[in-house]
């Protein structure tokens, strides 16, 4: 083989390779629409004008309106406020920012080509029935009834409550029905008859400020996308044994000593803030206070608040969970949730309860002195009931009348808790854990298949699909004692720059387990196309939310 020959042919076999290349490409692309590349996971083609979570009831016709900001306007038909009235301005913003349809498709041309002449909608009347209640809480009323329908007054629909969270929800929905046009900022909406309510009366997400400082607005955000999803509970999982940000004007040590820095901090108004908003989205705001584990971040700015630890007879310049010894220590709680209970107006107040160890209890003499006092032989979750039992009696008995919510361990340790008490399971092998507590008479949270800190390759919002707080052995009365369940974002390794990114629309799948009736809500496959749609939806109102998968949103260069 002469040079000239062995040249050409290392040309050739350059242009192979970018031959290859092309093809694989096209191969690539093939295999994502079949769903035969990168584990099975197909291209997903959003709806339109779905709602996420799937109401309990929808009548549609193929007669449709249309609708535009030109002569579009909501209407007060009953009671009103200012949780109603600045709903209405956030969503005329949400409904007419949207960026409109996709020129380059004809997806829409089926609204032009059809024989049925279309009405212009030109309002929305909101008939509030009832009252507006100042604050949420649990088991409030969030049903409605919307209708779009050529039998209302022309061009009007209505959307009906007896209370002004149940508005709130609708609205939500009212803006999920409507399809943009081609031409934006139009839409056209079907004729829909929708009635719909929640499955479960507490459907909450739980975000964690002590591994990691979340900015004001981060949270303000998080409350945004909890309303978009129908859910009503932002747990705050406020301080932890990394940092205590929030700020006591009793105790204002506990911030000065054992917050990351004076930066990072939740002062009064700010938490104000917080429950405000929530208010304004109808989400309840319920504070964490995690103790008798969980602490250290507690004891530089309340001393004698842990418990030394020992090694051998002297101690060892550490400290352990709190010590239930001291009487002090009592009097101290009391007072501190007296402050928390007068700041977040929600009845419960979650206590924690979790996860103690006892190494440090064990090393210490005064514990085991106090302990042989109090005739407790060696059994130290006899110890931790010991101090939950006066925990529990402290916040039952404040002015503000407080319930609490407590992780399964509380339960679990046979400490005695009070009758409104929900208990919070999170551990594996919760079916059995969630028949032992309904069969105690508790009501009864879920969370432990809801864990989104636990990252997973592919489409993991699947798993958290599949998993319903009914899946376990229980009668049906065990059942009514069910409140639904909370989504939880620990905060090791999420902060600003990933908290609204990791969280949703991971977490819209447990939204939709929690609102939709069980029979609706079963297939991650048929839900596929309606959350790609509602996840696009949350992309063109501004939220930085992850990719379900290979797919795109329509109307916009995402």
């Amino acid at each position: 083989m002469n040079k000239s020959t062995n040249s050409d042919s290392r040309f050739v076999h350059k242009e192979s390779r970018y031959e290859r290349g092309i093809m694989w490409r096209e191969v690539l692309i093939l295999s994502l629409a079949s769903g035969a590349a990168h584990g099975g996971f197909p291209y997903i083609t959003p709806t339109q004008g779905q709602v996420w979570p799937i109401p309990r009831e929808v009548k549609t016709t193929e007669k449709y309106f249309i609708m535009g900001p030109e002569n579009f306007n909501f209407t007060i038909k009953a009671h009103t406020c200012d949780v109603l009235e600045l709903a209405l301005a956030r969503y005329s913003a949400i409904i007419f920012s949207y960026p409109g349809g996709d020129k380059k498709k004809a997806d829409h041309e089926n609204w032009r080509n059809n024989d049925i002449s279309a009405d212009p909608l030109t309002g929305l009347d909101i008939v509030l029935t009832k009252e507006c209640e100042k604050y949420p809480y649990l088991g409030m009323n969030e049903e409605y009834d919307i209708r779009v329908s050529s039998s209302n007054n022309v061009g009007t629909a209505t959307l009906n409550s007896t209370s002004i969270w149940g508005i709130l929800r609708g609205l939500e929905t009212f803006s999920q029905i409507l399809i943009p046009d081609p031409k934006p900022p139009t839409y056209v909406v079907n004729e829909t008859i929708i009635k719909d309510g929640p499955r479960f009366p507490h459907r909450g997400l739980l975000i964690d400020t002590s591994r990691h400082y979340l900015p004001l607005l981060q949270i303000l955000y998080t409350i945004d996308i909890l309303a978009m999803n129908k859910m009503n509970v932002l747990h705050w999982h406020i301080v932890d044994s990394q940092s205590f940000p929030y700020v006591s004007e009793a105790f204002p040590e506990l911030s000065g000593k054992g917050a990351y820095n004076q930066e990072r901090l939740y002062a009064p108004e700010e938490i104000g803030q917080v429950i405000d908003y929530g208010r304004l989205n109808g989400v309840r705001v319920v504070p964490e206070f995690d103790t008798p584990g969980h602490t250290q971040s507690w004891g530089p700015g309340q001393p004698g608040f842990l418990t030394p630890c020992y090694s051998g007879d002297k101690p060892d310049g550490t400290f352990g969970p709190v010590d239930p010894t001291n009487e002090d220590n009592y009097d101290f709680l009391k007072e501190f949730f007296k402050e928390v209970a007068e700041r977040f107006p929600d009845h419960y107040v979650h206590l924690g309860g979790d996860e103690v160890s006892f190494d440090c209890w064990k090393s210490n003499p005064q514990i085991t002195d106090f302990m042989k006092k109090e005739n407790i032989t060696g059994d130290y979750g006899k110890l931790e009931e010991v101090y939950i039992t006066k925990l529990l009696e402290i916040v039952s008995n404040l002015p503000t009348k407080n319930g609490y919510i407590i992780w399964q361990e509380v339960f679990d340790n046979g400490v005695k808790i009070a009758p409104d008490t929900v208990v919070q399971v999170w551990k594996g092998g919760w079916q059995d854990e969630m028949a032992k507590v309904t069969e105690g008479g508790f009501k009864t949270l879920l969370s432990s298949c809801w864990y989104l800190d636990y990252i997973s390759y592919g489409a993991d919002w699947r798993n958290y699909y599949s998993c319903d707080p009914f899946d376990f052995n229980g009668t049906s009365t065990q059942k009514e004692l069910i409140q639904g369940g909370e989504a939880c974002i620990w905060g090791e390794f999420v902060d600003k720059t990933n908290l609204i990114p990791r969280t949703w629309p991971r977490a819209s799948a447990v939204a939709e387990k929690l609102w939709s009736p069980e029979e609706l809500s079963k297939d991650a496959n048929s839900a596929a196309p309606r959350i790609e749609e509602f996840r696009c939806k949350l992309v063109y109102r501004g939220y930085n939310v992850e990719s379900l998968g290979p797919s795109f949103c329509m109307g916009d260069n995402i």
